[in-house]
């Protein structure tokens, strides 16, 4: 996630800082003024502002009334990126079956970091309006697709995440390392994860890993919505059913040379291929 405080130093090339104001906005943030972007990257307003100026010119960053928010420009640059296409296409059918069966927030989604990155969303009229969106991030620890990365993946990662620190999102977010360490052993146990209002209040998730050839986590699905209203245990099996049948779709695409390469958790130095 991108953090309110801003790195010890800023970055000091033109390209690096302009980087930085981008890099600034959050998955909550719809539009920020010139001194929250100044107070997040560290740079002085001068220079943020004239460098927002390149921003807009280029077609980046956006003026609004109050502020700045990012342009349209960036998601298309986005969806030309190869690495994730061919897994978001190749799961896409699957999100789609899981949205007709639960009519709830169907999610894709991989690790960057300590975070869980979400990929891919799928909802509609029926569906909790929730906080997630396509591009957007939480904390692993609080996610159900995050804690797989963390139950099912090498030691260290955990490690990281417990070095960081974990904070409250809402009054149900497990923050007591021990107890973390529990949920994470249970998860690995059962084959699925489960959030309980831990990252939003009143929702709820459970999820299921998507698999490489390995054997390894490369992503996960999820099943969001209503705490009052999803049955998280009597969903794992749908869930369950589609993660593993997307691991082998993947497994059959990449043996036909279909699928893209290197479909694994991105941005994640502990990655034993990283």
């Amino acid at each position: 996630m991108n953090s309110q405080v801003p790195d010890a130093e800023p970055p000091r090339s033109v390209l690096a800082r302009g980087l930085s104001l981008l890099d600034a906005f959050g998955s909550a943030d719809t539009e920020l003024n010139l001194t929250e972007l100044s107070a997040r990257t560290g740079l002085p307003k001068p220079t943020a502002h004239r460098l927002l100026g390149e921003l807009v010119r280029w077609g980046g960053v956006e003026r609004t009334a109050s502020g700045y928010r990012l342009s349209m420009r960036l998601f298309v640059l986005g969806q030309r990126a190869p690495r994730p296409r061919g897994l978001r296409e190749a799961a896409l059918p699957f999100l789609e079956d899981l949205y007709e069966a639960t009519h709830e927030n169907i999610h894709l989604a991989v690790l960057d970091g300590t975070d869980t990155l979400f990929l891919e969303k799928v909802s509609g009229r029926r569906s909790m309006p929730i906080v997630s969106r396509v591009g957007g991030r939480l904390p692993a620890y609080c996610t159900a697709t995050g804690k797989l990365f963390l139950a099912l993946g090498p030691a260290d990662r955990l490690e990281r995440v417990l070095t960081a620190g974990l904070v409250h999102y809402t009054p149900h977010t497990i923050v007591m390392p021990g107890l973390l360490q529990r949920e994470l052993a249970r998860t690995a146990d059962r084959g699925y994860a489960v959030n309980r209002e831990e990252s939003e209040a009143g929702v709820s998730a459970v999820a299921a890993p998507i698999l490489d050839h390995r054997r390894r986590v490369i992503a996960a699905i999820s099943i969001t919505g209503n705490v009052c209203r999803l049955d998280l245990d009597r969903l794992a099996p749908a869930v369950r059913t589609a993660a593993l049948a997307l691991s082998r779709e993947l497994a059959r695409e990449r043996v036909n040379g279909s699928l893209l390469p290197q479909l694994r958790p991105v941005h994640d130095p502990a990655s034993p291929d990283a």
